[in-house]
């Protein structure tokens, strides 16, 4: 990519949407679109045709999606699915036919069987049978993955799919009914310490184990592939550290200061038990994360107690 380039950013306003345009304003780049929904609903064709027939967009990062934790996803799996589908069909034909030079369609860790090895290789995609409670989202992300590599295949398009572990950061959603799990314990935590609440009750048994990178590193490894990645195969990115929901619900209550008694409702899902990624291809090309569990812990809970109002409370 030029620094002039036209960069359209699908997704803008959330948690990696935002950290791509931070980090390409950072790195000098000047010409990036950022469509708002009420102006072009990247899920209606005819919206999408209209942006990319006016604009014509070079670079396209597909951050845009329907996203949630175990819950919401477990109890709006239609709804992941139709939606996610729409803005990838959309987007990713679009690109095509309006002379886009190059997408990174930006998939999830959660594609991959729910019972892999660990650490997770890229090319265990489709050995196995998926986690159960979000097979609306990761089928869509996994048909993303696939329409992005045939369209390379049939057409020549130039597409590249990422597969990062847990996503969390500045601009996370932290709304209780549908957020991931670390965003869900920091808003639980802080409230119960507020509250003065003797227990707090967390979903599984705590046993599940999970990586966590932080959004701004991704969105640095995004612009790093868009420069310097050009295989339609898929590549994981990871930060190199597994801990427990367990220990992450302890990280997160002694960060925020909670000393309460931590339980867990063993009657709800645990999801998949176990998520590591083989990193092998991204550290071969020479990138690595640089932000700690710990200090992106305290820059995403700093910047939500400024953002505070904007959340439902537990």
């Amino acid at each position: 990519m030029k620094f002039d380039s036209k960069i359209f950013v699908a997704g803008s306003t959330g948690l990696v949407g935002s950290a791509l345009v931070r980090k390409l304003k950072e790195e000098g780049y000047t010409n990036i679109l950022t469509p708002s929904r009420s102006d072009f609903d990247l899920t209606k064709q005819t919206d999408a045709e209209k942006f990319f027939k006016e604009n014509a967009p070079e670079y396209v990062f597909l951050a845009a999606a329907k996203v949630g934790g175990i819950a919401h996803n477990k109890n709006h799996p239609a709804d992941f699915i139709r939606e996610n589908l729409n803005i990838q069909s959309n987007i990713i034909d679009f690109s095509y036919r309006y002379g886009c030079k190059k997408l990174l369609f930006l998939g999830s860790a959660c594609i991959y069987p729910k019972m892999a090895e660990v650490p997770i290789k890229e090319e265990y995609l489709m050995t196995g049978k998926l986690e159960e409670t979000n097979i609306g989202y990761s089928l869509a992300k996994l048909a993303g993955h696939v329409m992005c590599k045939k369209y390379t295949e049939q057409y020549g398009m130039s597409t590249i799919s990422v597969m990062p572990n847990n996503l969390y950061g500045i601009n996370d959603n932290f709304n209780i009914e549908q957020c991931h799990v670390l965003p869900s314990f920091i808003n639980k935590f802080l409230n119960a310490k507020e509250k003065g609440l003797d227990e707090v009750v967390c979903y599984g048994d705590g046993s599940p184990t999970r990586e966590f990178i932080f959004s701004d590193d991704l969105a640095e490894a995004l612009i790093f592939l868009m420069n310097n990645y050009d295989d339609p195969e898929i590549i994981n990115i990871g930060p190199h550290r597994e801990v427990s929901i367990k220990e992450l619900s302890e990280m997160v209550a002694s960060y925020v200061g909670y000393d309460g008694k931590i339980t867990w409702d063993t009657t709800k899902p645990n999801g998949t038990p176990r998520r590591a990624l083989d990193t092998s291809k991204m550290d071969a090309l020479g990138w690595k994360p640089k932000t700690s569990l710990e200090d992106g812990l305290k820059i995403t809970v700093d910047w939500f107690l400024k953002n505070r109002s904007t959340y439902e409370k537990v």
